[in-house]
């Protein structure tokens, strides 16, 4: 006879704990107490007879039983969840919620909607912009667009942008009585930063500059309003062709020094595997996959401060 299993929402409050590694955490995802949290796992772990965590003086680990487990009731909540979203399509079949960084909604797809809008017009995206990492089993969202490593475990994932960094300004800087012509004018003007505020440190380290302070200057926590700054002249920013390439083809902003430094992270689209069955979301992937391709080229001909030749 098989073994009575325990209950399934007993399962899902160790699955979110196990996974955030933080009783606190958990119960900010499932919105109940910690306290319902901790009785949830105490009674669990009475039904199975042994602990799945260690209690630390800072947070929890699992113990290899519990390690074991939550390997498998993952896996399980996800096919589950899987299986119930090909048999029982939303409702919603024609919109689509895509997870999205601040600036990159800003910089770059929120300018190209209309374009998928006159391709797919059958489709409404819904863009939910937030620095915030997705849990595509846990909440509404067909597509993600990060910015990071790539190697998604479990999802599918697609390189879309390059994440190069170069410096760009608004061009009364590149005049004036005081011109920044070459890197070291950069040493008398303002460095704009962005969280987290490393780039400017990679970039003068990739070209061997030295003599310059690259801790610096103003920081905002996000990319799009590091770069209204740099529109307004108040600095020069450090960023990547997504979100400047527009800007930089209005003449809004250039490129003082053609000089780039390779940068970890890229822009990746991400996924559940199964989510790209969905028509809509083929679609989506296949018109981001194509603009990407576009602005890109037209990047790569551009002049050389990054305005149309």
């Amino acid at each position: 006879m098989a073994a009575e299993l325990p209950s399934l929402n007993a399962l899902r409050v160790f699955e979110a704990a196990a996974r955030h590694r933080s009783i606190k955490e958990a119960a900010r995802e499932l919105y109940v107490t910690p306290g319902a949290v901790s009785q949830q796992i105490k009674g669990l772990e009475d039904a199975l007879g042994g602990p799945l965590f260690v209690r630390l003086h800072r947070g929890i680990a699992l113990t290899e039983a519990g390690e074991a487990l939550w390997a498998t009731v993952s896996e399980a909540l996800q096919r589950i969840a899987d299986t119930i979203e090909r048999a029982f399509p939303s409702a919603e079949a024609g919109v689509l919620t895509v997870s999205v960084l601040p600036s990159f909604a800003a910089k770059w797809l929120v300018p190209r909607l209309g374009l998928f809008r006159r391709r797919c017009p059958e489709v409404d995206v819904r863009v939910s912009a937030s620095p915030r990492v997705v849990d595509f089993r846990r909440e509404d969202v067909d597509v993600a667009i990060r910015h990071g490593p790539g190697g998604y475990p479990g999802l599918h994932s697609e390189w879309l942008l390059s994440g190069a960094i170069f410096p760009v300004c608004s061009p009364n800087l590149m005049g004036g009585k005081q011109p920044l012509r070459t890197p070291p004018d950069l040493a008398r003007m303002t460095l704009l930063h962005s969280d987290p505020p490393d780039d400017w440190q990679i970039w003068l380290r990739a070209h061997g500059i030295t003599g310059i302070n690259a801790q610096r200057g103003p920081r905002f926590s996000d990319d799009g309003l590091m770069l209204e700054a740099a529109i307004d002249g108040q600095g020069v920013a450090i960023s990547r062709q997504a979100l400047v390439a527009d800007d930089l083809a209005k003449g809004l902003l250039v490129k003082p020094f053609e000089m780039s430094a390779v940068h970890e992270w890229d822009y990746w689209v991400v996924c559940p595997p199964h989510a790209l069955e969905r028509p809509k979301v083929a679609a989506f992937c296949a018109w981001m996959r194509e603009e990407a391709a576009r602005q890109t080229r037209a990047f790569e001909e551009s002049g050389p401060q990054g305005i149309p030749a």
